[in-house]
């Protein structure tokens, strides 16, 4: 809802009911989830449009961290896919920015009124310290956390790629779990703060994302061995010793990946390719280009500018025309 919607007085009637019903599980199924994500989503109505908030939220954030790569998170069917049956370090952020959208997206959901099993979060810890009172409506990261739990399934035993996917799947829980913070507000006589009112809210979406751009921009190359103890796989440094690759054990809160990446400059099932992708001259034409140099065009734009606000209550602008290049990859 946009909040300007007229309000009804008049309950639903059993056919609108259904309806709605019809029309939830339509995009749970057009979700193409697996057998129990379908049911855990077809369980609660407003878990389907949750779903599509935090693929929608995943993907630009994705795109927005990415824009001044090789590879920009084109996301076509085709690529995607591809992308997916590797273990890339650009599959590893996907697979971690998308457990994060839908753990953020899920908690803001339960907090804004628009889940039936959950609603905001009661942060019992809060009570009774320095006289605050809990009070606001609370991301509830606790029933989220549950929730993508058990959405994405348990822990794999034996097969490395399945047990870097789940790995890099709870990288993106911890990011949104380490950027909660408490926000208070003050109550009291003349602005007094003798009780104060507090709730939890997650860190916006966009510092997730630039958090786990820096976890990519680090994440560890790994192999697997089995543990002794319990028979069971673990992920581990590669055997074989990598130029610029540390043996470092990878920690819980690492990116980590098996496949080196493709170069991404020219077409292929990974991406499109740079040729005629923007750059920026003397801030990423040589990397993004690959050496093959970049074409050069010169346009005039028109933009607002000198805007000043007017007394009450506008933004009055000028009309600037300005001559500017565009930079793009050569074929």
């Amino acid at each position: 809802l946009t909040g300007n919607e007229p309000l009804t007085i008049l309950p639903l009637t059993s056919e609108m009911e259904e309806a709605a019903v019809k029309a939830h599980y339509k995009v749970c199924d057009r979700l193409k989830l697996e057998k129990k994500q379908r049911r855990m989503c077809r369980r609660d109505p407003g878990v389907a449009e949750t779903l599509m908030e935090a693929i929608s939220m995943s993907a630009l954030e994705c795109q927005y961290q990415f824009r001044f790569e090789r590879w920009n998170c084109t996301l076509e069917g085709r690529y995607r896919a591809s992308l997916l049956k590797r273990g890339f370090k650009e599959t590893a952020f996907l697979y971690a920015i998308s457990s994060a959208g839908l753990t953020h997206a899920m908690a803001k959901a339960c907090s804004a009124g628009r889940m039936e099993r959950c609603t905001c979060d009661e942060a019992p810890d809060l009570e009774n310290r320095e006289a605050w009172q809990w009070g606001g409506c609370g991301d509830n990261l606790k029933y989220s956390n549950k929730f993508v739990k058990e959405f994405l399934g348990r822990k794999p035993n034996k097969d490395l790629r399945a047990r870097v996917d789940f790995h890099n799947n709870l990288v993106g829980m911890k990011v949104i779990k380490a950027g909660v913070e408490t926000t208070c507000k003050c109550h009291g006589v003349s602005g007094s703060c003798t009780v104060r009112t507090c709730w939890r809210q997650l860190s916006p979406f966009h510092e997730i994302g630039k958090q786990l751009k820096q976890k990519y921009e680090t994440s560890l190359k790994v192999g697997s061995t089995t543990n002794e103890a319990t028979g069971e796989g673990d992920i581990s440094p590669p055997k074989k010793s990598i130029p610029g690759h540390s043996d470092q054990i990878p920690r819980t809160t690492d990116l980590v990946y098996i496949d080196d990446s493709p170069s991404f400059c020219l077409m292929s099932r990974y991406s499109p390719g740079t040729s005629g992708r923007k750059c920026y001259k003397d801030k990423n034409c040589d990397s993004i280009c690959c050496g093959r140099g970049h074409n050069t065009q010169s346009r005039v734009v028109t933009r607002p500018c000198q805007c000043q606000v007017r007394w009450c209550c506008y933004v009055e602008c000028k009309q600037c025309t300005q001559r500017e290049e565009v930079y793009t990859c050569k074929d």
